[in-house]
């Protein structure tokens, strides 16, 4: 099999999908790997890394794209990569279709089989390559949120620990997942006061046997979240709804004027839509804008801001599924491997994923066909 990466054309995204590594795996297994130029560099892997690793290094995007049996990026394909999709090709990568309803359409339009890292899925439950990047974005949520509260710039000035006699940040986080306890874990090691809201009670006794008497924590009710968020000077959205599917609006307009003046959001669910009524999706190289007198940062790459890290985490995860892909075929391998399948998003000019389906108010295939 040809397997091939490319450098990513989402803005500020310096990401890449196959490390020298995995591609010394994939051709001592027989497979040809393609990379094109320059794609690693900024993640620390020049174009020599790869050649030594047995790897062809291509000038030209469009070359590797059109060899590409199994293309593997990072993040979804932009509208200029629309073209090069084709129907003999598998795209692995993250996707978030639901909140992208024109990549969807282009997958559709081209035929192309689609995987999606953001819900492969192990028995438990376990989404085993959104982890490390929702690790990654939810450290990164309350670092932002604490540079941003500070000024020069729109925030309202507060140190995150406050001082004797100043008291500190008020922290409220929506979800406990692995973004929201990894944004607790930063909030509550710069001194902050946290609260977390979560609609599962176990999640939430988590967190309070970890850090006993440091987090306050209530069910995710709509009421408890009204009251909950007034006045906060952070709030991060850690919500994540499994599956694919789009995230729902947990914070109207009147919530987020709650807040007051000069206080920030870090939208974490923004790859799935964003969870609060004003959100709208911010690059990194503008990565807010206020309303409501609210700092909102709604980058939708956050773990693209670190790509030595990420790449590294990233690529750990997802080379298994890689290799297993490449030495099986796909349809081989997603009949065999149930986790992977729960990845598969697009085949034959159809949304096969339940949940991007309905979010995108299209229609299943027939499963007899």
């Amino acid at each position: 099999m040809i397997v091939a990466s490319v450098r990513e054309l989402k803005n500020e995204e310096f990401r890449v999908g196959l490390t020298p590594t995995g591609a010394s795996d994939l051709v001592r297994a027989g497979h040809r790997v393609l990379v094109e130029t320059e794609a690693g560099r900024v993640s620390g892997y020049p174009d020599d890394a790869y050649r030594r690793a047995g790897a062809e290094v291509v000038a030209s995007a469009s070359d590797v794209w059109s060899a590409a049996d199994l293309m593997v990026k990072v993040k979804e394909p932009m509208p200029e990569e629309f073209p090069r999709l084709r129907p003999d090709l598998t795209l692995f990568t993250y996707l978030h279709l639901a909140a992208v309803p024109e990549v969807a359409a282009a997958l559709v339009h081209a035929r192309a089989t689609s995987i999606a890292y953001e819900t492969v899925q192990l028995a438990d439950g376990t989404l085993p390559l959104l982890t490390p990047m929702s690790e990654i974005a939810g450290r990164m949520a309350t670092e932002v949120g604490a540079q941003l509260l500070r000024k020069p710039g729109p925030g309202r000035g507060r140190l995150m620990s406050g001082l004797p006699g100043a008291p500190p940040a008020r922290v409220v986080i929506l979800g406990a997942g692995t973004v929201g306890q990894n944004a607790c874990e930063v909030a509550v090691a710069l001194g902050a006061q946290v609260t977390v809201l979560a609609p599962r009670l176990e999640e939430l006794r988590v967190l309070e046997q970890r850090w006993p008497g440091r987090v306050t924590t209530f069910p995710s009710t709509p009421a408890m979240i009204v009251a909950a968020i007034e006045g906060a000077d952070l709030l991060v959205s850690a919500v994540l709804l499994r599956g694919g599917g789009r995230a729902p609006k947990l914070v109207d307009r009147a919530g987020v004027r709650s807040l007051g003046e000069g206080a920030v959001i870090v939208d974490v669910a923004i790859d799935q839509g964003g969870i609060f009524e004003t959100s709208r999706p911010t690059s990194h190289d503008a990565p807010t804008y206020v309303e409501e007198g609210v700092v909102h940062y709604c980058v939708a790459n956050m773990p693209g801001a670190v790509p030595r890290t990420a790449t590294a985490a990233l690529t750990a995860a997802t080379l298994p599924y890689v290799v297993e892909l490449a030495n099986l075929g796909v349809a081989r391998a997603i009949s065999a491997d149930p986790a992977l399948a729960k990845g598969l998003m697009t085949r034959a000019g159809e949304i096969v994923n339940r949940e991007v389906a309905q979010a995108l108010g299209r229609a299943l295939p027939d499963a007899s066909s």
